[in-house]
């Protein structure tokens, strides 16, 4: 484990990677480094690039916090994931990956191609030892003073109980050094909470997750314990993770959309509203995935935070923030720790018992 590693202080952002590209970026990478000191490297197209960074007073590399490098190609949303990536070798997606990757820089943020960056990540960067897929991981706001980390939202549509265990351990280690539990509460998202319910998977995943003593595994959980804040990580396949994520993002729009119209439906209700409007305000706060920036990769040697494509300046501001505190909390180190110390344990034990 290379715990040694001196940290640089830059972030990579890729710059061509959001649907409002490169504006959403630039403003975020300009902000992330006025309001939290971070070095930026932008990575795109000088030509799209570097008008913007100049119209916002911008000089030269360096300027601002904020350094620009060249990359000529660009993966789309649309484009198939592995062939853009085996044929753009200069994209903005390999440029930046490969910076992290030869140590100029500590991590990587980008509003792109969630697979091409997935796919990208694994192939420039590299997996953790001993962590055989990565998980995708979302903070989900909850009635509770902390966020539940949900993995995997995206990232292995189909799993085996193993990776659902080492999902856990990632999402364990992210959650004591993000934010700061001692003892994170890791639950298995099921059907129901006895340990016979749901499908095979959860079935053979369970007596995983119990074993591992370096957990305080809970047990299954439903998908009403989500948003309680009673559970801190919760583990399950891409797939479910990634309906449940859409699901409550929609949910969040659909809610403060209707709280809004009823607000504005009378003279009486509207007067509430603006009693009520620093309230509102922090409730909308607090639901908005904006102020995460983005889902973290676990499972690459270096953070790589993936952001919405919707994403503003914001979002990218605090997905830049992110990564900055990741690395801050040599989180990636934890959870390489955990995975090495876990299967040490596996490895004893098999040889016990042979």
């Amino acid at each position: 484990m290379n715990h040694g590693s001196q940290l640089t202080g830059k972030v990579v952002v890729d710059a061509m990677g959001s649907d409002h590209a490169p504006h959403a970026e630039i403003d975020g990478a300009l902000a992330a480094a006025r309001d939290l000191g971070v070095k930026v490297i932008l990575v795109g197209q000088p030509e799209k690039v570097e008008p913007e960074l100049r119209r916002c007073g911008w000089r030269g590399d360096g300027d601002q916090g904020i350094e620009l490098v060249e990359a000529a190609e660009v993966v789309g949303m649309d484009e198939p994931v592995a062939t853009a990536v085996r044929r753009k070798k200069k994209s903005s997606l390999r440029v930046g990956c490969r910076l992290v990757t030869d140590g100029h820089a500590d991590g990587f943020v980008s509003a792109g191609n969630t697979g091409a960056v997935m796919v990208t990540a694994k192939m420039v960067i590299g997996m953790l030892p001993g962590v055989d897929r990565p998980a995708l991981a979302a903070m989900i706001p909850t009635k509770g003073s902390k966020p539940t980390l949900l993995l995997d939202v995206g990232a292995n549509a189909e799993c085996k109980a193993l990776h659902l265990a080492q999902f856990a351990i990632m999402g364990d280690a992210y959650v004591r050094a993000i934010l700061g539990t001692t003892k994170p509460a890791v639950g298995l998202m099921s059907i129901g909470e006895e340990e016979a319910k749901g499908n095979d998977l959860t079935k053979e995943a369970f007596p995983l997750l119990r074993n591992l003593e370096s957990l305080n595994f809970v047990g299954n959980v439903e998908g009403r314990d989500v948003f309680t804040g009673q559970v801190d990580v919760i583990v399950t396949d891409g797939f479910t993770g990634n309906v449940m994520l859409k699901l409550s993002e929609g949910l969040t729009e659909a809610m403060i959309s209707m709280i809004k119209k009823e607000l504005m439906a009378t003279a009486m209700s509207k007067a509430g509203a603006m009693l009520a409007k620093p309230a509102f305000r922090k409730i909308k706060k607090r639901l908005d995935y904006a102020e995460y920036g983005g889902a973290p990769l676990l499972g690459v040697r270096k953070i790589v935070m993936i952001s919405h494509g919707s994403s503003n300046a914001r979002a990218i501001r605090n997905a830049i923030r992110s990564v900055k505190e990741f690395s801050g909390h040599r989180a990636s180190e934890r959870i390489e720790r955990g995975i090495a110390e876990t299967n040490a344990r596996e490895y004893a034990e098999a040889a016990g018992g042979n």
